[in-house]
């Protein structure tokens, strides 16, 4: 196992340097993160894998040998060696960045990996299936807009019978809060500020209203 060369320090300029709303210019960041990308959110605490997965493990009543798993946004492929220790073997995953999905492929998990943009690409999700996601309640005024914006859209899908809500899970460590940084000399554990966190869970209508 490799020593780690990353510290905290790293991890947080790492996380306040992703800031242009620009796609091209986020996938190219991305690219330049991506073998960093687990150790530093490792450095973070970061605990949004774990507590979808969990979440979904809880909730799924089929075989996880036969289920196929579609991983949106899959990253350097987390979720799925998360998943894979609970019995899942199929995965297909898709994400924006090229140096992600050549993270994900390392993982050999995955029986298929794509590029694909999201929020502007279509992507199959099968009727009845469960749709999970996490996201972490950042501080930034855009973070907080994306937030209202998404519960916004989720409500409305809900409404419009594409899916029906499972459950939502909330968390108060989510991760340590990345945006703010440590006085001199560092803080203990019982000192350091976190953001809280949420994972939710659908599932995809069999017969939509429209």
């Amino acid at each position: 196992m490799s020593v780690s060369h990353r510290t905290e320090d790293d991890a947080k300029a790492a996380f306040q340097s992703c800031k242009s709303p620009d796609p091209k210019d986020r996938m190219d960041f991305y690219d330049s993160w991506a073998e960093d990308y687990e150790e530093d959110h490792r450095l973070m605490s970061f605990k949004g894998p774990d507590l979808a997965v969990n979440f979904l493990s809880e909730n799924f009543s089929g075989s996880p040998e036969g289920a196929l798993v579609l991983d949106v946004a899959c990253g350097s492929g987390w979720v799925a060696k998360l998943m894979f220790e609970l019995g899942f073997r199929h995965f297909v995953g898709v994400d924006g960045s090229k140096g992600m999905l050549q993270q994900a492929a390392e993982t050999g998990l995955y029986q298929d990996l794509r590029p694909a943009l999201l929020g502007t690409e279509r992507l199959p999700t099968q009727t009845g299936g469960l749709i999970c996601m996490a996201r972490g309640d950042h501080t930034q005024t855009p973070s907080e807009r994306y937030k209202r914006d998404l519960e916004k859209e989720l409500q409305l899908m809900e409404e419009g019978g594409l899916w029906s809500l499972v459950g939502i899970k909330r968390t108060e460590r989510y991760m340590e809060n990345p945006h703010l940084n440590n006085e001199k000399g560092g803080k203990g554990e019982q000192e350091k500020q976190y953001i809280s966190g949420t994972v939710y869970l659908y599932k995809k209508s069999i017969n939509p209203l429209n």
